[in-house]
């Protein structure tokens, strides 16, 4: 399956993954300290300097959208430094560290966030995008079900969570999941891509390029070209409906 990176906002950036690409392996436990014992003193003597924590936090979310991640992190440790308890620096710290692949840590920064506001969805939601991305697929479901339970509507939860249910085998609960994002939006071309997966990993040919033509139709060229090499088509690789669907134009 396909991945798609994230959304970058200057407010509460969410982090999509759609595909079922795989990451290192590992499980969310606390790891590193969130803020850095050696950068307490240093940020605290410029906190008292005068400014104002929303000020330091929006030069983080430009630094964020400039794709400086670690200058935004550093941003984001002053903005806490000032004032602690400000959910959009811890959230948007995560987003920095989860573009730096730096999972553990996003996700301690997602888990002070959830202390301070655990009523956001996008928290949850990027809480279980940086778990995907370590493997820990049964934790990853359980943080998109937060997200879900917080906005039902939330149709990227109901894709990652598909995602993270094919990754398990759970091919019938994942399909569901997908179905629900399509009852949301029915236009989205990669929901059908994924389902064809789900399908291609269990054999079934029918329904496998019933979703890919689909998918196919929404968004012309673009799954040719990924269904050429995805390894999730590797069951039905062979079958000449298959090879036709994917070399048409």
């Amino acid at each position: 399956m396909v991945l798609r990176r994230c959304l970058i906002a200057s407010s509460f950036i969410a982090m999509s993954i759609y595909g079922c690409s795989d990451r290192a392996n590992s499980t969310a436990e606390n790891t590193k300290q969130v803020v850095q014992e050696s950068n307490i003193s240093q940020l605290l003597i410029k906190a008292k300097s005068g400014e104002k924590a929303e000020d330091v936090l929006n030069q983080g979310n430009k630094l964020l959208d400039a794709h400086r991640y670690q200058d935004a992190i550093a941003a984001y440790d002053k903005a806490i430094a000032i004032q602690p308890k400000i959910a959009e620096a811890w959230i948007n710290r995560g987003n920095a560290l989860t573009s730096l692949k730096r999972y553990k840590e996003a996700i301690a920064s997602y888990d002070r966030a959830i202390t301070i506001q655990p009523d956001k969805d996008i928290t949850w939601y990027n809480r279980g995008n940086a778990l995907a991305s370590l493997q820990s697929y049964k934790e990853a479901i359980a943080a998109y079900d937060k997200a879900i339970a917080l906005k039902p509507n939330k149709y990227e939860a109901w894709i990652n969570r598909g995602i993270a249910l094919t990754k398990l085998q759970r091919y019938p609960e994942a399909l569901k999941s997908y179905d629900t994002a399509l009852a949301i939006k029915p236009d989205k071309h990669l929901v059908y891509y994924n389902k064809a997966c789900a399908y291609a990993l269990q054999s079934n040919v029918e329904l496998a390029i019933s979703n890919l033509n689909k998918a196919i139709k929404l968004a012309p060229g673009k799954y040719q070209k990924l269904a050429k090499t995805d390894p999730d088509f590797n069951k039905i690789r062979s079958d000449k409906r298959f090879q036709n669907l994917i070399q048409s134009s």
